[in-house]
């Protein structure tokens, strides 16, 4: 074993020693959490207009501060974009972190001096815990690969400014850097076709050993690897043996990633979004991701179905239920007060708190009142898979198909496209309908009345979506497709239709 392997052993067992200590209490930990975010934030503006000095309780807090996304409270950041100290955080914020937004556009959120090392520590003590668990460390002495945004920064209000992964970019330990790919020069490249093939270009003489990247854009690289050498992933990097991602759900690319590769590797999931770094896979083979409660984040839970009530209630740790959909809502040293992260989760175990990610709170599809959420769409289209295993899956979205002639049906329409198609189209629908109506019993009753007909399956041609999301300039990097839709504009787009 090389140095770095050596000396993350003992590292690791370190870091795992701490989390133990606050997961042994993980409700008073949350509160306080709460008590110091509120002691800093007292006397800022935003503390100083929700009275936060007067703030005892969660229950005071959930008074004080209402949920909002970033769009109720752009208000205080474009404060913070000005320039202007003091607004949600003491001082100025370290960075902004510009991400993709929905109505408001772009969204700029603040990192602060004590909010980056969670980003950073974060996905140091995900590979730390692996390491921990199953005592396999030979990867730190390879190359390891992360496929992530430029690195280069702007200026806004006198504040460096670009997207979150190219921001960490900048703070990887000096020791790692020099595994790191791909270069600066390369990383720093905005066309992502072009930028992916100067990857392959650099990665292929090389002993990989871990990349990371959310898995669609992963799949592209290995594309590209298998297209130039002639041979599976798993052949070309004997070596690569862990591949950690996060993002979006892995279960529907599992199969193709693990096809290219050609052989089993490892793999963890982490939870991380430019607003912090909430959770990752602690244990090898165990799908809930524990939730980091001690790392500068105050969490509050809405339950899902109730989230666009006028005052929604909101959870403490303490207070949620296993097996039911919640979405996040953050508090942060960071400066973020009452947000609403957008995010669906579901809690698999309490003691210690584990979620899996289950889509997000705007993402979910009820064109005719039937409420059906990421999760939903993504274990029927498994479970068809495995009744169907010739059966391959490049990507897929749900759409309505709402129709005002009685003699034409509404339905679903799931617009796929195959990397192998089903030996029987209208097999693999029925199996996908069968499977929706059993986890979903309003699309089961709507089906039942007869307003709805059965799903409509449309098999896209090779690239739609690759050609979609590039038309809409959000091809790689950190942009993912939406699952599901309440109307037809990214239907249309991708069946090219204006």
């Amino acid at each position: 074993m090389g140095l770095k392997s050596t000396l993350s052993r003992p590292l690791a067992a370190y870091i795992a020693r701490q989390y133990a200590k606050w997961q042994h209490d993980p409700i008073g930990t949350q509160q306080r959490v709460l008590r110091g975010l509120l002691a800093r934030g007292a006397g800022t503006a935003f503390g100083q207009a929700h009275h936060l000095e007067g703030v005892r309780t969660a229950q005071d807090f959930a008074w004080q501060v209402p949920v909002r996304d970033y769009e109720a409270l752009k208000p205080w950041f474009e404060r913070v974009k000005t320039g202007e100290a003091d607004v949600l955080w003491p001082g100025k914020p370290l960075y902004l972190a510009k991400t993709s937004g929905t109505t408001s556009g772009a969204k700029y959120i603040p990192l602060t001096k004590d909010s980056i090392p969670n980003h950073l520590n974060g996905a140091r003590d995900a590979l730390l815990h692996y390491v921990h668990k199953t005592g396999k460390s030979r990867f730190l002495d390879g190359k390891l690969m992360f496929l992530s945004g430029s690195p280069e920064l702007e200026t806004v209000g006198g504040i460096h400014t670009g997207r979150l992964s190219g921001i960490v970019n900048h703070h990887v330990p000096a020791y790692l850097r020099r595994n790191q790919l791909p270069s600066y020069a390369t990383n720093v490249i905005e066309d992502w076709e072009t930028k992916l093939d100067r990857i392959v270009d650099e990665t292929l003489p090389e002993r990989m050993t871990l990349i990371s990247g959310i898995p669609p854009w992963v799949q592209m690289y290995f594309d590209r690897i298998v297209q130039r050498t002639g041979r599976p992933v798993g052949e070309v990097f004997p070596d690569f043996d862990l591949f950690v991602y996060g993002g979006v759900n892995f279960e529907p690319y599992r199969k193709k990633l693990l096809e290219t590769i050609g052989r089993p590797v490892d793999s963890v999931e982490l939870f991380p979004a430019s607003e912090g770094f909430l959770a990752f896979q602690d244990e090898p083979g165990n799908p809930g991701l524990l939730l980091l409660l001690d790392a500068g984040i105050y969490y509050e839970f809405v339950p899902a179905e109730r989230f666009f009530e006028k005052n929604p209630p909101r959870c403490t740790l303490a207070d949620v239920e296993l097996d039911r959909q919640y979405a996040v809502v953050l508090s942060s040293n960071a400066g973020l007060w009452g947000y609403s992260l957008g995010d669906t989760v579901r809690f698999v175990s309490r003691y210690p708190f584990r979620v899996v990610v289950t889509g997000r709170i705007k993402h979910f599809l009820s064109a005719f009142g039937e409420h059906v959420i990421a999760e939903e769409v993504e274990q029927t289209l498994r479970e068809a898979m495995r009744q169907h295993p010739e059966v391959e899956v490049v990507e897929f979205t749900v759409a309505p198909q709402v129709s005002d002639d009685p003699a034409v049906p509404s339905r679903h329409q799931w617009l796929v496209e195959f990397a192998r198609p089903p030996h029987n189209a209208a097999t693999f629908a029925a199996a996908l309908d069968a499977g929706l109506r059993q986890r979903n019993v309003y699309y089961d009753d709507l089906l039942r009345g007869h307003i709805l007909a059965p799903l409509q399956l449309t098999a896209l041609p090779a690239g739609s979506f690759q050609r979609y999301m590039k038309s809409q300039g959000k091809l790689g990097g950190q942009n993912k497709v939406p699952r599901l839709s309440n109307d037809r504009a990214l239907a249309k787009g991708l069946l090219g239709v204006g």
